[in-house]
């Protein structure tokens, strides 16, 4: 479980399709110290379990679904991610419930800085439409954003230039994939009202 608050935007060292897995390989000094193998870790958003460590980098094994479902299939070596590690029992929530399983990619429409901040919008799929709310919580690349426009055809929120400065949003542009995350607690409200 996560939280959506990013610890430090790592580099992609490499990502390569092998025999058994496709390997990535970032680079990060915030978390990488008391990561330990097995840890899990949110990168852009993507729940990963830890293979791998030496003095450089942290090194995932991603299932060729997660590469299917998931920008990574994007990913070049120099690329900049989010990273997060899981919430500690006794850390502080400071975002929103972010599971770290993606739900969908989509498409930045309009990244542009508007006065002072920065304004988003996001073509997402239609089927998860359902789970957006004016001032409810979506996660993009793993970062917790408050949903300030629902649009027939996706969302928009707004940025504070810190966020932007401190994630792999100061590289993107309109064209780019993102990952998405819809707010968990309006999926399992959902499941709620079906089984009644």
């Amino acid at each position: 479980m996560f939280t959506g608050i990013v610890e430090e935007a790592g580099r992609v060292l490499s990502f390569e399709e092998g025999a058994q897995s496709w390997r990535l390989s970032i680079a990060a000094d915030t978390v990488r110290g008391d990561m330990q193998i097995g840890d899990s870790l949110a990168v852009s958003g993507c729940c990963l379990t830890l293979v791998g460590k030496t003095d450089r980098a942290l090194v995932f094994d991603l299932l060729g679904e997660t590469v299917r479902l998931t920008g990574f299939s994007q990913t070049k070596p120099g690329a900049r991610v989010n990273l997060e590690r899981s919430l500690k029992a006794d850390g502080r929530l400071g975002g929103h419930f972010v599971s770290g399983h993606i739900d969908a990619t989509g498409e930045l429409l309009v990244f542009e800085p508007r006065g002072k901040d920065f304004y988003m919008r996001v073509k997402a799929p239609a089927e998860f439409l359902k789970y957006l709310a004016y001032k409810g919580s979506v996660a993009i690349d793993g970062v917790s954003l408050t949903v300030a426009e629902v649009h027939e055809d996706g969302f928009a929120v707004w940025l504070i230039p810190h966020t932007v400065q401190v994630t792999n949003f100061c590289e993107r542009k309109a064209g780019d994939r993102v990952n998405l995350e819809f707010d968990i607690l309006s999926k399992y409200m959902e499941r709620l009202l079906q089984a009644k």
